[in-house]
């Protein structure tokens, strides 16, 4: 296999994102529903690529929400007979149930209108725990599935009647980054804390790495972003605009605060998709290991397995080493030069 650029690979990935989407979507007015209003940064880079596409494709949603605040109503008000959109993630399937439990309300609320799903990786714990969705997308009827892996495709063809298509992760959008700042220590280990993380040791990390998860947000800097927000609010009238801007400001603050994570890490190592694909975006060598069902890999495995700064490990203490030694190798190769 041949190393291919970061420059190349996004390019690529997002070509093929925006070339699924522009043959799927219906004509006619958007909504797009289930914003991730809360301090995952993966959910957020995924909802501003998601914006990113429809801005560029010159379709912006009539209609924006979260789990929180959506309202039927002022939704098929907005959009009248046009196309509901559902976030992506790695929602679909039993492990966020009110998520899935928002995707069931819309299928069987909504059977008059197109609803396409954002690209999504699945995960059941049991086969048979998908019937009610099954049966909740066939009897809709006009349902469009996007997956991101083959494991995803494999699953869905089997067991969902509708359409099935393989597409990157929308974050792939927002295109190349500029690492934010200097590197602060040889190797940044963004890892997960929550049920999806992989078994694996909690030791102390070793000299030259700073570890850490992205979950939690600072209560001082979130009050201070939400009182920028109602100032901002009072100069827009417009429902649904000041709904937009709200979102597009946690969003881009919340992500704003990932990349600045993962730029202290001359090298990231990581187990979390969404640290892997904006590592991608901002060039910074990383070594990936997978989540606790396979999703991480699957999508390395399908999409970006051939990046040049890209390295594989299954154990966080193999990881760390690998990242330390790659870290140790390029400051005796830029001593030499």
């Amino acid at each position: 296999m041949t190393p291919v650029s970061a420059d190349r690979v996004v390019a690529t990935l997002a070509d093929r994102f925006a070339a699924t989407l522009d043959r799927v979507l219906p004509p006619g007015e958007l909504a797009l529903v289930d914003f991730p209003d809360h301090s995952n940064v993966g959910d957020s880079a995924i909802w501003l690529g998601e914006i990113a596409y429809l801005r560029r494709a010159g379709r912006m949603p009539a209609y924006v929400s979260a789990l929180g605040d959506h309202d039927d109503a002022a939704m098929a008000a907005a959009i009248g007979d046009g196309t509901i959109l559902i976030h992506g993630g790695g929602n679909f399937g039993t492990l966020w149930p009110k998520h899935e439990a928002f995707r069931l309300q819309m299928l069987r609320r909504h059977r008059d209108r197109a609803i396409v799903q954002m690209p999504q990786s699945i995960h059941y714990d049991a086969p048979e725990r998908a019937d009610e969705m099954a049966a909740a997308i066939r009897d809709h009827g006009r349902f469009t599935l996007l997956v991101r892996d083959a494991k995803s495709l494999a699953f869905a063809r089997a067991r969902f009647d509708c359409a099935v298509e393989l597409c990157p992760d929308a974050a792939l959008m927002l295109g190349r980054l500029h690492r934010p700042a200097r590197a602060v220590a040889p190797v940044f280990a963004l890892l997960r804390t929550d049920h999806e993380r992989a078994n694996g040791a909690d030791a102390e990390p070793p000299a030259g790495v700073i570890a850490d998860d992205w979950l939690e947000e600072y209560k001082r800097a979130r009050d201070r972003i939400r009182m920028e927000l109602k100032l901002r609010r009072l100069l827009v009238r417009d429902p649904q605009a000041r709904r937009l801007l709200r979102q597009r400001v946690l969003a881009e603050w919340r992500v704003k605060r990932g990349l600045a994570m993962l730029a202290q890490g001359e090298t990231v190592v990581t187990d979390r998709l969404h640290a892997h694909i904006l590592s991608l975006l901002l060039d910074i060598p990383h070594v990936l290991l997978d989540n606790s069902y396979g999703k991480v890999a699957g999508f390395a495995d399908q999409w970006t397995a051939d990046y040049a700064g890209l390295s594989r490990a299954t154990s966080r203490e193999a990881a760390i080493d690998m990242a330390l030694a790659a870290t140790t190798t390029k400051e005796m190769r830029h001593v030499a030069s």
